[in-house]
């Protein structure tokens, strides 16, 4: 595509960060759609303009129709949903004027990616190795649990939330309040994550990391690795169901050395952050660009959330030297000292996520998608 006016529709995480920043640098005007009034996106000066919606999670309908009149008053040509809100977005498809291009899967296939149960389903019937996977209530998770330690988790959820551990002889109980949950076989082993960006069923570039410092479930620190197996595996589903756009999964490497897929993600993760910033929109528009460079850095961190958790863990001798290497060693995500104030100001504009952080006791992952994801039921 030629250069015109990309609506990025989210603003408030580093991703959107990368994905502004790249746009900008092949010359697209970026507008920022987003709930909250001050987000970290908004305060780079390679963003010409943002807009505030009603959250997804307020109803699809009103988040819909704000997204729609920014599309039509700003003259915009390419919709990006990089993070939750994607399942959302997707169902601009056939509601957008003439012209303007949605990168983003229909809505029956992200969903089906992004539903732990139709998931492992898929990605089973099509010979790839994921956990035993049923869902709660049905006699198969019973069986499952009988002869194996499992987990208990939303079929949709994000960010770690509502997952309950099990032994194998007892029976499975709800983690959640979610309607609808899984129970999955329990896989010992490291835990790996990727992202990818893929065209017709070929890879573009895959990134696989690992958590280095966890705020909750989400790694806030991570280290670039290479993984020939998981790569392989990811590659092999891509090819096998013909996708196209940004997926990304979640791996346990059992004892063996077989990675098992636990969850997809049909979205952007923290693994763009080692891709080179000036890549991602060539790698995002044109299925024949050369394949993305990796940065240097093999670590990278979130700064802030980093700092906290070093903090928290000043008398934890196990976490505290870990977390503290991490911290002195890593490259933050947002800083470039072309564009300074999104690192600079980051604890104001980050500060609605944080206080609710504080208020409700959950982590600052939680609640910087609990507004924008995709739950059961969402209209």
């Amino acid at each position: 595509m030629t250069a015109g006016t990309v609506l990025i529709t989210i603003g408030r995480l580093p991703k959107a960060l990368d994905f502004a920043r790249a746009f900008h640098a092949r010359g697209w005007r970026v507008v920022v759609a987003e709930p909250f009034r001050s987000h970290l996106t908004g305060a780079s000066n390679t963003v010409a303009r943002s807009r505030v919606t009603p959250a997804p999670s307020a109803g699809k309908a009103a988040y819909l129709e704000a997204l729609l009149e920014i599309v039509t008053r700003e003259g915009v040509d390419l919709v990006l949903p990089l993070s939750e809100e994607t399942m959302h977005v997707a169902h601009l498809r056939d509601r957008l004027p003439a012209g303007v291009h949605l990168y983003a899967p229909p809505v029956d296939q992200l969903l089906a990616l992004h539903d732990k149960e139709t998931f492992a389903t898929l990605a089973a019937g099509r010979g790839l190795t994921v956990p035993r996977t049923a869902a709660l209530g049905s006699a198969a998770a019973e069986a499952l649990a009988l002869s194996n330690d499992y987990v208990v988790k939303p079929a949709l959820s994000c960010s770690g939330r509502g997952i309950a551990f099990g032994a194998a002889g007892t029976p499975p109980r709800p983690a959640s309040a979610d309607a609808r949950q899984i129970v999955q076989q329990r896989i010992r082993g490291q835990h790996f994550s990727t992202f990818s960006i893929a065209h017709a069923g070929q890879v573009a570039t895959t990134v696989v990391y690992r958590g280095l410092v966890m705020s909750g479930t989400v790694a806030v620190a991570f280290e670039r690795v290479e993984h020939p197996a998981i790569q392989a595996w990811v590659e092999d589903f891509v090819a096998k169901t013909r996708h196209t756009g940004f997926i990304s999964f979640d791996f346990i490497v059992d004892e063996d050395g077989c990675p098992q897929a636990i969850e997809c993600n049909p979205r952007v993760t923290s693994g763009v952050h080692f891709i080179e910033t000036q890549d991602l929109a060539a790698a995002t528009l044109e299925p024949t660009a050369a394949p993305p460079r990796l940065r240097a850095a093999r670590w990278m961190q979130q700064f802030y959330p980093t700092l906290t958790e070093t903090q928290s863990s000043v008398f934890d001798p196990v976490r505290f030297g870990p977390n503290l290497k991490a911290l002195t060693k890593a490259r933050d995500v947002t800083w470039d000292a072309s564009d300074p104030w999104p690192f600079i100001s980051m604890p104001v504009t980050a500060f609605q996520i944080i206080a609710a952080s504080i208020r409700q006791g959950r982590s600052f992952g939680e609640v910087s998608t609990a507004d924008i994801s995709w739950f059961e039921g969402a209209t």
